[in-house]
């Protein structure tokens, strides 16, 4: 019994360093290969030929033009009146602006009268009745009564002019300046879209744009900025932009939607493919070719990405040379995963 023992325990022990060699032989090597230094930010390859995977790109300053499109909609259109050919009739998409448009014009209308003809002829009567008084011919309840019939007529004035700002004020609120519609040509059509707050300095009156509309795709319409609303709204900080576009074959229809594209160019600045960018814990990296077998780490700040480029507002300098392939490779032996 006790031999039996003996043996058992022998030939567990056998295995035991059998085991603990086999796991010795499987111990991954050390990368012969390259080299990391620096805490990560540097490697550093044994051989030319290990680095052939990294393609780089020289760092260069240059002007980025960025497209921005936002989502558009036919809201106005001018067409001739068929009563009198020196006016137009204007079209609205939204019933709200189209009563305050006929209300704007009728509060214009109403100005025009008690300013030109009421007030101007209750002065003259009041100054009729003055100067009968003055001979004795009229009473003091004469004058009294003139001079209520001319404050009355500038009350009106005050309060048709109150109006006429309330309806403007609605009009701009929607996209649109009084003063433009009124001299509106026919065959015109109004395309509003909303731009971000952020965005607005890129977008200035006069700028030309392209404009593709849903029911229409491929074809594209050259237009303009013909104004930017005064209001921005307070929930969604979207301020309106308000598009010229020649309608005058009657194309375009009311409450037609479509892409409004701004062509902007963001400046002189450094860039990189955005291939080239690694974002760790918050952080944005790329890695720089040094030599032949170097590559270096370098922190950099981003700005906002355009197309498939990323601008960089800080942390290159022009000349040198940003890897665009083979990053991962990179950032596994910088990061240690």
């Amino acid at each position: 019994m006790m031999k039996y023992f003996i043996v058992i325990a022998l030939v567990a022990s056998t295995g035991f360093f059998s085991c603990s060699n086999k796991h010795d032989s499987e111990k991954k090597p050390e990368n012969k290969f390259s080299t990391v230094l620096d805490g990560g930010k540097k490697i550093q390859f044994t051989t030319e030929k290990s680095s052939d995977a990294f393609l780089t790109e020289e760092v260069k300053r240059s002007n980025i033009i960025a497209a921005l499109t936002f989502p558009a909609k036919v809201a106005a259109t001018v067409i001739p009146s068929d009563q009198d050919g020196s006016s137009n009739i204007i079209l609205f998409e939204d019933p709200d602006l189209a009563g305050n448009y006929t209300a704007l014009i009728q509060h214009i209308i109403n100005i025009n009268q008690i300013k030109n003809v009421n007030i101007v002829q209750k002065k003259i009567e009041l100054e009729r009745v003055k100067d009968l008084k003055a001979h004795g011919v009229s009473t003091g309840k004469d004058l009294l009564e003139a001079e209520t019939n001319l404050s009355m007529e500038q009350t009106n004035l005050a309060n048709e002019r109150a109006a006429l700002l309330e309806s403007e004020s609605n009009l701009n609120g929607g996209g649109f300046q009084p003063d433009v519609l009124r001299k509106s040509r026919a065959g015109t059509a109004y395309i509003i879209c909303e731009v971000p707050e952020s965005q607005m300095s890129k977008i200035k009156k006069g700028d030309y744009c392209f404009v593709e509309f849903t029911s229409m795709p491929g074809t594209k319409f050259k237009a303009k900025v013909d104004g930017i609303a005064d209001i921005i709204d307070n929930v969604t900080r979207m301020i309106k932009v308000r598009i010229n576009i020649d309608n005058s074959q009657s194309t375009l229809k009311l409450g037609m939607y479509g892409m409004v594209s701004f062509e902007v160019n963001e400046g002189d600045n450094i860039s990189v493919s955005n291939s080239a960018l690694i974002t760790v814990q918050g952080k944005n990296y790329v890695f720089l070719k040094r030599s032949s077998v170097l590559y270096e780490r370098k922190e950099v700040f981003i700005g906002p990405q355009i197309n498939d480029r990323v601008i960089i507002y800080d942390g290159l300098k022009v000349g040198e040379q940003v890897v665009i392939k083979g990053i991962i490779q990179l950032k596994g032996l910088s990061f240690g995963y």
